[in-house]
């Protein structure tokens, strides 16, 4: 199976979604039928859906919208981890055959340090009962908290989104490349290859630049528990298509055998989320 680990949906309404800009490309409605072509001009099965926004309302329209498309193999969506009722809202979500784990955006926290309060570790200790992963979502400046994090949960399964967002546009790879090696140690992390244009120069990104990057990943997380995502529509930001972002992983990796580029582009999600 081929897969992108990593794109949203939404019906677009500026009170629900005010990270989206005004005058932004992601300002309209962005569903299924707008990438089933996409995913089948690049020969991919199907998608895992991720939370956009933090209700367990959308949490419940992307099963729905699971349950009508096959394309959305998977549904990562939000329930509040802080909460004393998370046990209550994930055994409400958890029967649902597509629900496959919880993510939060932790990036947008004003604490640097969030990722590590009591209670929403709390939450995340909940998680593993009910057989579900955490994706991750931070950027490089929180990754000395995150690895932190993972050792409280050394059987938890952990999905890390973007690459943790390193400085690309400032072509700055350390600390970053230093941390994500310490992360890559702890062997329940997985990694994406994913969201990076949108961390680089929009309109001067290359493959070359990326490449460094993409190395350094490569090297630490292996192509056992590294898996290609697209961030779309997203990654619509940085002036790509879905055609030219699945052009710069797959020439990235063809030096891998065939067996290692078709864990990165399908096997390691499709482990990682259970499909």
């Amino acid at each position: 199976m081929k897969l992108d680990s990593h794109q949203h949906f939404w019906i677009y309404d500026a009170a629900q979604y005010p990270w989206i800009a005004p005058g932004s490309p992601l300002q309209r409605d962005w569903l299924p039928p707008d990438l089933a072509p996409l995913l089948a001009a690049a020969a991919l099965d199907g998608c895992i859906a991720v939370q956009a926004r933090q209700t367990i309302e959308e949490s419940r329209w992307l099963l729905e919208l699971a349950e009508h498309h096959s394309i959305i193999k998977g549904v990562v969506g939000w329930v509040d981890l802080r909460s004393p009722e998370v046990e209550r809202e994930l055994a409400a979500l958890a029967p649902h055959p597509k629900f496959s784990g919880v993510r939060h955006v932790v990036q947008d926290e004003p604490d640097p340090r969030f990722i590590l309060r009591p209670d929403f570790n709390a939450g995340v200790s909940a998680l593993r009962e009910f057989g579900l992963r955490y994706d991750v979502l931070i950027f490089e400046r929180h990754l000395p908290a995150a690895i932190e994090f993972v050792d409280r949960h050394p059987n938890q399964t952990f999905i890390l989104d973007h690459v943790a967002k390193p400085r690309i546009k400032d072509g700055i790879l350390s600390p970053w490349d230093r941390n994500m090696r310490e992360l890559a140690k702890r062997q329940n992390v997985y990694c994406k290859l994913s969201g990076m244009v949108t961390e680089a120069d929009p309109q001067r990104w290359t493959p070359q630049v990326l490449q460094p990057y993409i190395d350094v990943v490569l090297a630490a997380f292996e192509p056992r528990r590294l898996m290609y995502g697209s961030d779309w529509p997203v990654m619509l930001l940085a002036g790509n298509d879905y055609a030219r972002w699945y052009r710069t992983v797959t020439v990235a990796i063809e030096k891998l055998s065939k067996a290692e580029q078709a864990r990165i582009m399908g096997g390691t999600a499709a482990e990682a989320y259970g499909i």
